[in-house]
């Protein structure tokens, strides 16, 4: 074992190298990598259909330092398709639930819950010193928030969405086109008043969520982003998935910031 990987082995404990073991046979993983995620720390947009299971699969795999910000308090509704929840649950707040769960899963690792909403007053405090952001809110004016203060700040975002039977992931990363030259925030405005009416099939959300845990672990552990400049599209009818490119829109308002 060489000088480097044996100072790696002993910040893992005994316990987290049984956990992570499975993780840790895999060829392009192995410790190194697994430490990388043990330092990082993430930021979760929303804790809901997608953030749940993003969430326990991060935690689960040993991602370092997890903050959950979600101003919602759990409903009924929301356990036809969020899996940190139950009947107990109801009327507590989403965050501070599912970071008790993650505690109890993975005790190696650090967990915050955030309980009111992400905005300008906190957006800029709350990014602060994180390596990525992950967004699955159910919000478009927050998403967009999400969107332009990732890209001001240079940290990358994995932003997944779910509604109905099909599903959205896609990465920005600095200087890369971003989320509004996708999705131009003018355009989203009458689509935003027609999500509020439409309903989601319970596995939609959880798709999505465990393929955002998937690259976001891709990306800490082994810097890899397939989806930069590229948008996953899944369709839980057909079974179908596509990945479509997409460049940066010359006119777009937060890329010209960086200009």
């Amino acid at each position: 074992m060489t000088d480097h990987l044996a100072e790696i082995w002993q910040t893992l404990s005994d316990e987290e190298m049984e956990l992570y073991s499975r993780q840790i046979f895999l060829d392009d993983w192995d410790i190194d990598a697994q430490e990388k995620i043990k330092l990082s720390n993430i930021l979760i947009v929303g804790v809901g259909g997608i953030g749940c299971i993003t969430a326990e699969l991060l935690a689960r795999a040993g991602v370092g330092k997890i903050t959950l910000i979600d101003q919602d308090q759990v409903d009924v509704s929301n356990l036809q398709r969020q899996v940190g929840f139950g009947r107990q649950d109801v009327g507590f707040f989403k965050a501070d639930v599912m970071a008790t769960k993650l505690k109890e899963i993975n005790p190696h690792i650090d967990i915050i819950s955030v309980t009111h909403a992400l905005d300008e007053s906190n957006v800029d405090s709350l990014f602060q010193g994180q390596d990525l952001i992950l967004d699955g809110c159910d919000n478009f004016k927050t998403r967009y928030l999400v969107n332009s203060h990732a890209y001001q700040f240079n940290i990358p975002l994995l932003s997944a969405s779910a509604i109905g039977y099909e599903g959205q992931l896609l990465m920005v990363q600095p200087q890369s086109a971003c989320y509004e030259c996708l999705f131009p925030y003018a355009q989203q405005e009458d689509d935003a008043k027609r999500c509020s009416e439409t309903g989601v099939l319970a596995t939609v959300p959880n798709v999505m969520g465990a393929l955002q845990a998937h690259h976001a672990l891709l990306y800490l552990g082994l810097g890899k982003a397939p989806l930069v400049q590229k948008i996953l599209l899944w369709n839980g009818l057909t079974m179908s998935q596509r990945i479509v490119k997409f460049e940066k829109d010359e006119d777009c308002s937060i890329c010209r910031l960086k200009i």
